[in-house]
């Protein structure tokens, strides 16, 4: 399957996420429900029991002043007030003998959806609560009771119908069934519209995806000018972009360049062995080997040296770092160039304060100040002023510089002298053989060791290198 493919069959995503968030906000909404619907049923449910123990204190009040006669008298005058306005009595009212026999229900035609009888079959404990089904079980509301102990010795009992408490709850049933609709149906729309906006990016990522499939390296992720997740991944995905086409980039001008260096290279070994084929002479044969030898021997160089810079340029250069004093890197190598520079009539001077230590892989590092010596006898004329060699630290890394009094370099060639293969004019003409590898191999050494290397530079005024290592 290919790229494209791929990204096509994800682009139910934002459906994906629009379903979760739809489903996450219903849930949410469920829940509040049921929080709401529970301390709404609880408490209406206190208020039903408070109005009904208040009734069961005041008709026990009214039974030990008058008896039965007085609470049935004012009951009645109550009753009458409600038929007047055809209002159903709040409560229902029960007494009954000590053995739990129903002597009086106050208007028992009104509660007629009970079984009132089965009273009678359940004991009644004082001031406890009994609740009695209605003869329909397809009614959702029943009769709930509290009952007392009169003074002489029968039994009160006082109740009160949930029926207006759950068509409380039924309503407000309803009413969030209704509600959660329009939930859904602005969560869904809300959750479209929030997915597309967050996606975005995504979206921008993939189709420059595709056209970095299509072969546009130069393609690039708008910026959506934030600072958040999104926002920084666009941003270093636009700086891997940008890095992946530069390595890209330099692989193809450093192929270019190795199959340009290796033509002569390659070219002049096959003239050697034709010439040598062409003789009979054992000593041309021997000659012939030698600089066959000496050719491998370059082209071996030159392909050791890009390893090495590839792997430092990609991370996984091998490094063996020690702490040492910065001068018992500096005083082997410049031992070591001093008699090249003799030989030219120059003179090297090493400058280096308080022996700073440094934490680096000795031979990596020795081979990066012995190629910028290497350079700045190369490109000094003789019996110029001694080539310096300095050494110092500050607070967070250790310098060491390389300054010649040579040609100097073209402010226009600076920024590609570090670029592999590359050589000025002023070099091919000085050098000719050079494999143009010297600085970027010193620019990828440190860079492996998180350091850099700076040059400042003019023609005819000479060179100065800077080596920074971090402490």
């Amino acid at each position: 399957m290919s790229l494209r493919n791929r990204i096509s069959g994800n682009k139910t995503l934002g459906f994906k996420l629009t379903l979760l968030y739809s489903g996450f906000f219903i849930l949410i909404a469920a829940f509040l429900f049921g929080l709401a619907y529970f301390f709404m049923s609880r408490n209406l449910q206190k208020d039903d029991h408070q109005a009904i123990t208040s009734q069961l204190n005041e008709t026990y009040a009214d039974y030990a002043e008058g008896g039965l006669t007085q609470v049935t008298a004012q009951m009645k005058r109550e009753f009458v007030e409600s038929e007047k306005f055809r209002k159903r009595p709040h409560f229902f009212f029960r007494f009954a003998s000590r053995d739990n026999n129903t002597r009086k229900i106050l208007f028992p035609r009104q509660w007629a959806e009970f079984e009132l009888a089965e009273l009678e079959n359940i004991p009644p404990e004082n001031r406890e609560w009994a609740v009695l089904p209605p003869k329909q079980s397809a009614n959702e509301y029943a009769l709930e009771i509290v009952s007392a102990r009169l003074p002489d010795g029968s039994w009160l009992q006082v109740g009160k119908s949930t029926e207006p408490r759950v068509k409380v709850l039924n309503r407000f049933s309803e009413s969030f069934i209704y509600l959660l609709a329009f939930l859904l149906l602005v969560s869904i729309i809300s959750g479209y519209f929030l997915s597309r906006w967050g996606l975005r990016p995504l979206r921008q990522l993939i189709e420059t995806v595709r056209n970095i499939e299509m072969g546009k390296m130069d393609a690039r992720v708008p910026d959506i000018g934030t600072h958040d997740e999104l926002g920084q991944l666009v941003h270093l995905f636009n700086n891997m972009l940008s890095r992946i086409e530069a390595l890209i980039e330099g692989m193809k001008a450093s192929l270019d360049n190795v199959a340009h260096e290796l033509r002569t290279p390659v070219t002049r070994m096959h003239n050697i062995a034709e010439k040598a084929l062409g003789s009979d002479d054992r000593e041309q044969y021997r000659e012939a080997l030698e600089n066959f030898a000496e050719e491998s021997d370059r082209i071996l160089r030159m392909l050791n040296t890009l390893m090495d810079i590839s792997e430092a340029e990609t991370g996984v250069m091998s490094l063996d770092c020690s702490r040492f004093p910065i001068k018992e890197l500096v005083e082997p190598v410049v031992e070591v160039y001093s008699y090249i520079a003799e030989e030219k009539g120059l003179a090297i001077q090493t400058e280096t304060d308080e022996n700073p230590l440094v934490e680096a892989d000795f031979n990596r590092i020795s081979q990066v100040l012995a190629n910028l010596l290497d350079n700045a006898i190369k490109y000094t004329p003789p019996h110029s002023p001694p080539i310096v060699v300095k050494a110092w630290q500050t607070d967070t890394e250790v310098i060491i510089s390389v300054t010649d009094s040579g040609q100097g370099i073209a402010e226009k060639e600076l920024p590609q002298i570090w670029n592999r293969l590359y050589r000025g004019m002023k070099a091919r003409d000085k050098t000719g053989r050079g494999l143009g590898l010297g600085l970027a191999r010193v620019k990828a050494i440190l860079l492996a060791h998180n350091g850099w290397v700076d040059v400042d530079s003019k023609p005819a005024s000479g060179s100065r290198f800077q080596v920074h290592l971090p402490r």
